[in-house]
């Protein structure tokens, strides 16, 4: 796994992250940071880890999103989340100095920062609001494992659980005239990765949502008109 270039400190303050974990940080923590983040450039669909290897760094994503997914032996894949900017990957296994439980990949062309596990350990010791921060990233990322397993374990139906998860989606939308609006580019292979479905059901719920009217897409963009009526349907 290489980038495709590197980068000095990461210094453009317009640039730098604004949510997740670093988004948190007082400007004074996020001074004592901001040396540490040495961006480099990265293609789509590279991996950054995978399940198992060792956790030698954490890494922060400045721009760009990075799919993380669970794999099996035989090739099936649960995708988990999508990181996007701000977001600090690889923290639990940072922590407890266990190999990584996922695998990371840019899902588009991202601009990152790999900050060795040591270093990292340092700045947390260093700065107890970080500390605090850093509980509260695992505990977030525990609440959205634990709706992740109940939305493709519980959901009944693949409605059910597509709603679910395009409704997820959509919360950091857009609100416009027609509806919530959000970025929709993934392939319809990765959305039934996301809820335990094959590509031809997906395809197929999808094309039934539209017929109902209960979303509306132009290339990748979804809009959902009415949300309280896409969770009516599916029973959410």
């Amino acid at each position: 796994m290489q980038p495709t270039h590197s980068a000095d400190t990461y210094t453009n303050r317009q640039s730098e992250p604004v949510s997740g974990f670093t988004g948190n940080l007082s400007p004074a923590t996020m001074q004592s940071l901001r040396p540490m983040l040495r961006p480099s450039s990265y293609d789509s669909h590279i991996v950054l880890y995978s399940e198992r290897d060792p956790a030698t760094s954490v890494i922060v994503v400045l721009e760009g999103e990075v799919k993380l997914s669970i794999n099996s032996a035989d090739g099936r894949r649960l995708i988990h989340r999508i990181a996007r900017k701000g977001d600090i990957l690889g923290i639990a296994s940072a922590l407890s100095g266990c190999t990584h439980e996922m695998t990371a990949e840019t899902l588009y062309p991202c601009k990152l920062a790999f900050i060795p596990r040591n270093e990292f350990m340092n700045f947390l010791l260093h700065h107890p609001e970080a500390w605090k921060l850093a509980a509260e990233e695992l505990s977030r990322q525990y609440a959205m494992a634990c709706e992740q397993l109940r939305n493709v374990a519980l959901s009944a139906s693949v409605p059910e659980k597509l709603a679910r998860l395009l409704l997820d989606w959509s919360e950091g939308g857009q609100t416009t005239d027609c509806g919530t609006r959000f970025r929709f580019s993934l392939t319809h292979e990765e959305i039934g990765e996301f809820i335990g479905a094959s590509r031809e059901t997906v395809t197929r719920t999808l094309s039934t949502f539209k017929h109902r009217r209960l979303v509306t897409c132009q290339g990748a963009t979804l809009t959902i008109p009415n949300r309280t009526a896409l969770a009516t349907y599916a029973h959410c």
